[in-house]
């Protein structure tokens, strides 16, 4: 069993205490989470049994693995409040946005350091969460990382740090794309008379089931749609309009928009 402590209770912390607890990586009493919020801190304790406080220097002693949810306007702070005080063999998980390896290196004055870009799905466990770690992390903290991270969904390990910033405009903002989509698609059910209810209803249960065939079928999604679009047919009429307003292309701007933005905030 790991010790873990959660230096930040936000959504996507509570999402990793959740998952951990799910998968019995570490027992209740073996995670500590501090938070500045006394409302969060009762919360957590309340739900999960971890051991909270609102000092951040007091909740590293004794972990394995110390996992920075903060937000990215407090880095700062905490990386000078924390300096010095993470200790050899401790591993540091950093699920902060455009928060790069040398930047939580130089500013917690430890190198076993670990960035990781999850994605809200986590809070159901079906994230997808993209990582990469120090020269100086050790096999078996990666491995440490990977359970940790993988007890959220699916987790992959990359070697090039570039890669976070890529996978965020992706994977980290992909699920807003597809909400978006969702929406949109919700208002043009209504729009052709169905009522707001079942409108809902058809979407989401097309979009969930789509998913899943994407996912069980192993095939191509070029081919899923080749089979679904007859030709002449009403699904190839309407996939004409799509790639008359430019659909693919627009979408290739949104995440290349989103790409420059992540690099931007890492200050790359």
């Amino acid at each position: 069993m790991m010790r873990i402590a959660f230096v930040g209770g936000g959504n996507m912390g509570e999402a990793m205490v959740s998952a951990i607890a799910s998968k019995k990586l570490a027992t209740a009493s073996s995670v500590g989470v501090s938070d500045v919020s006394r409302e969060r801190r009762q919360h957590l304790a309340r739900q999960y049994g971890v051991t909270v406080t609102d000092d951040n220097r007091r909740v590293l002693a004794g972990k394995d693995v110390v996992v920075l949810a903060i937000k990215p306007k407090d880095l700062t702070g905490v990386m000078s409040e924390l300096k010095g005080l993470v200790t050899e063999g401790q591993l540091v998980v950093s699920i902060i946005a455009g928060a790069r390896l040398d930047i939580l290196s130089r500013g917690l004055e430890h190198q076993a350091v670990v960035r990781a870009m999850p994605n809200t799905p986590a809070r159901i466990g079906e994230g997808m969460t993209v990582w990469t770690a120090t020269t100086q992390v050790t096999a078996p903290q990666r491995a440490q990382a990977a359970a940790v991270l993988g007890a959220m969904g699916a987790q992959v390990e990359v070697g090039d740090e570039n890669m976070i910033d890529m996978a965020t405009a992706v994977s980290g903002s992909g699920p807003a794309y597809l909400f978006f989509f969702v929406e949109a698609f919700i208002d043009a059910a209504t729009h052709l008379g169905i009522p707001q209810d079942m409108a809902e209803r058809l979407v989401r249960a097309t979009v969930l089931g789509a998913g899943h065939l994407l996912d069980r079928s192993g095939q191509d999604p070029a081919e899923l749609r080749r089979m679904v679009t007859s030709p002449g047919g009403t699904t190839a009429a309407a996939i004409s309009r799509l790639e008359e307003g430019h659909f693919a292309g627009l979408l290739q701007a949104a995440v290349e928009a989103a790409y420059r933005r992540a690099k931007e905030l890492a200050g790359g």
